[in-house]
């Protein structure tokens, strides 16, 4: 980290983006840059080749620009998580921008989410795999087909069910709307994470599993196929069948709570 650097930063988070010289912003942007790509290039790990990596990045920066010029050192956010709330939704912005998902892939993926609510409500419980392809009249292999090429937008879902900046339900909304020691915030900040977790306990334990091992450990589908003995497609099968069913769950449970701030 440059001299520069480490000024800038003691300088900015002491008084935010006001009195620092043009200098001092572009050495915070060239600081907090490697986020970007860590981040962009996390998300571009999940999308098909066909996505440009530059344009996620151009738009992390733009995020990370918008971060440093908002971010209050008042509010006991850290910069760093602040900073990569804003790259994660100016990117989410820019693939809804793009428009890159075909509208048959979308029109699968709903009609998996209403699928699994409607077998949930008259289940009471978390459907198999077999009864979610009977209800909908297919057999399981192509079930199991659909989810391999929804999973690009199974996983983009949950991002966009949180991260959404038209949504005031959002975590970060909820960032900007309240200090974080609020007792408000705290509220809302705490039912979010109820609903994550709640939701996540109700998975089988072998989507748990890999959920685990894929967000925690960082294990890609391949490291976690040999672990677990099976193919990696069925991997990616299984992760997307995981994450649509959060994503499910999230609508239900965020949908019938109060979570918007006054």
């Amino acid at each position: 980290m440059s001299s520069q650097s480490v000024l800038a930063i003691k300088k900015y988070k002491a008084n935010g983006p006001n009195n620092l010289s043009q200098g001092e912003k572009d050495a915070l942007v060239i600081e907090y840059a490697p986020t970007v790509k860590m981040v962009a290039y996390k998300i571009a790990s999940r999308l098909p080749p066909s996505i440009m990596i530059d344009d996620l990045i151009s738009a992390g920066v733009l995020g990370l620009m918008d971060a440093l010029e908002k971010w209050d050192p008042t509010r006991e956010t850290k910069l760093k998580t602040y900073a990569e709330f804003r790259i994660r939704g100016a990117i989410l912005d820019e693939l809804r921008a793009q428009d890159w998902v075909p509208r048959s892939v979308r029109d699968k993926t709903k009609l998996v989410e209403r699928t699994i609510r409607k077998l949930e409500a008259r289940l009471d419980r978390s459907p198999e795999e077999l009864e979610i392809a009977d209800e909908m009249g297919i057999p399981l292999e192509d079930f199991r087909n659909i989810l391999l090429e929804i999973r690009p937008v199974s996983v983009l879902s949950i991002d966009e069910a949180l991260m959404s900046d038209n949504e005031k339900k959002s975590l970060l909304n909820l960032l900007e709307a309240a200090k974080i020691n609020s007792p408000l915030f705290q509220l809302n900040h705490k039912a979010i994470k109820k609903v994550m977790s709640r939701a996540i306990e109700e998975l089988p334990e072998k989507m748990r599993f890999i959920l685990s091992l894929y967000y925690y450990e960082d294990l890609n589908f391949r490291e976690i196929a040999e672990i677990m003995s099976v193919t990696e497609s069925r991997i990616s099968q299984l992760h997307a069948n995981a994450v649509i069913r959060l994503r499910v769950k999230i609508d239900e449970s965020i949908g019938a709570t109060d979570l918007e701030i006054a």
